[in-house]
């Protein structure tokens, strides 16, 4: 049985406190965290990894109306099945290139970065044998096995692609595993299963002052050992897979420090752009800081929620417009911001919401739990346009719509061409893959 490795935070969090009880810490965890060590960042040891590219994914909780997000106003059947939230036709944003949808009236943003290019709607995606709750289907999404007992798909993909030593000297900061920023970060409470690997465990924080050893500023003699640990040095050239339990301690303090360090005075900078207010544009905000300070993290991961609409849905005015115009103009303001940095080209943004909702409105003026709904990626190497037909509305799955595109051939469609990974190894088989990138950033692939 292999041992999940102890994050950083959590070793902060819990083990700093044997610095000063006792002179050794367990075997398997002092194992556990050396493998850590050993694997958890210096990516541009891996060869054939992209470094310079990054990947946001933007996690739309709650399942998000996909019917009211892209608006098939050209099919009748639409308007039978919601006579109270449907989106007039003339109301609906129309999408150049593309016969009879249209976009929900508060996406101004995301259609402005559509008609510039910027914005690529997968329509009709999800898997076989949906499952329409919550916690199974995000599950699902979020180690794409329908089964959902692995470990996550981006867990795995850092796991398989980012793991390795860094080019400076163990123990020093410059050359500890997280001295250019940890491998995948989450903005939230938690780390998100997706996240989550077997060998790697990403950072997670909701803002960067809460991302540190807090206990130093409450117990002085905690505070003293915490800063001991940060002034030693391991012995010089010394193997990491043979190092002491002090040697641990140290190297382990030391890349905690080190990445906290980075990231809350990262994040300490002033946007170039102006962000609107909303909790998302907040998250986005920290990301686009942290990419301009230059951490090497590949992944970030931010979640925009409140889309679990059953009832006063709205059509286009409502609590649903209002969250889709968040989600727009927080988009725009993060491409905005790394275009001013000139970070743009580097970032490839993918949303998703854990399923859609059904055809016909309920009772209460909203919907209840479906399965497929459209996938937006956003940047400026995205196959702009739409990819893809919309699902049927007449030739439905007892009132839901039919999946018409495996959200894993989005996956590995942007594993392929985006983070050049091999796809089979991290999602577990072949799919195939969804050319969601333009030909000049992949060198091509089926769309």
């Amino acid at each position: 049985m292999s041992l999940n490795p102890y994050t950083r935070r959590e070793f902060l969090r819990s083990g700093l406190l044997m610095a000063s009880a006792a002179a050794s810490i367990p075997h398997f965890l002092n194992q556990s965290a050396l493998a850590m060590h050993a694997q958890a960042g210096g990516l541009s040891s891996v060869p054939g990894v992209p470094d310079e590219h990054v990947l946001v994914v933007l996690q739309l909780s709650g399942g998000n109306d996909g019917l009211n997000t892209v608006v098939p106003f050209g099919m009748p059947e639409y308007y039978r099945s919601r006579p109270g939230i449907g989106i007039a036709e003339k109301d609906a944003l129309k999408l150049s290139g593309a016969q009879g949808i249209g976009l929900h009236p508060q996406m101004t943003a995301v259609r402005e970065m559509y008609d510039n290019g910027m914005c690529a709607v997968v329509q009709g995606v999800g898997y076989p044998n949906p499952n329409r709750s919550h916690f199974k289907s995000m599950d699902i999404w979020h180690t794409a096995d329908t089964s959902a007992t692995n470990h996550g798909w981006l867990g795995r993909y850092i796991d398989s692609e980012c793991c390795g030593f860094g080019k400076g000297e163990s123990g020093t900061p410059e050359g500890s595993p997280l001295a250019g920023g940890p491998p995948a970060i989450a903005i939230g409470r938690t780390a998100p299963l997706a996240m989550q690997g077997q060998k790697v465990m990403p950072v997670s924080f909701e803002s960067a002052e809460l991302f540190k050893w807090s206990a130093q500023e409450m117990n002085a003699s905690l505070r003293q050992g915490y800063n001991t640990l940060n002034r030693r040095e391991t012995r010089a050239g010394s193997n990491p897979n043979r190092e002491t339990n002090a040697d641990f301690l140290v190297r382990t303090a030391l890349d905690a420090q080190v990445s906290s360090d980075m990231i809350r005075k990262a994040v300490g900078q002033r946007p170039l752009v102006q962000y609107p207010g909303s909790e998302l544009a907040r998250q986005l905000s920290m990301v686009g800081l942290m990419i301009r300070a230059g951490l090497k993290t590949r992944v970030y991961y931010v979640t925009h929620g409140g889309f679990d609409t059953h009832a006063g849905q709205g059509g286009a005015q409502g609590r649903h417009g209002q969250l889709l115009s968040q989600f727009g103009a927080a988009v725009r303001a993060f491409y905005n911001d790394l275009k001013a940095q000139g970070n743009d080209g580097r970032v490839l943004t993918v949303s998703f919401s854990e399923f859609g909702r059904r055809v016909a409105q309920n009772a209460s003026g909203g919907t209840d739990h479906g399965t497929a709904a459209p996938m937006m990626l956003f940047g400026p190497m995205v196959a702009a346009g739409v990819i893809g037909d919309h699902p049927s509305l007449r030739d439905l799955d007892d009132g839901d719509l039919k999946h018409r595109i495996d959200f894993r051939g989005v996956y590995a469609g942007v594993l392929e061409g985006w983070m050049k990974a091999d796809s089979a190894k991290v999602l577990g088989q072949s799919f195939r893959q969804v050319g969601v990138l333009a030909a000049k950033s992949t060198g091509g692939g089926a769309r």
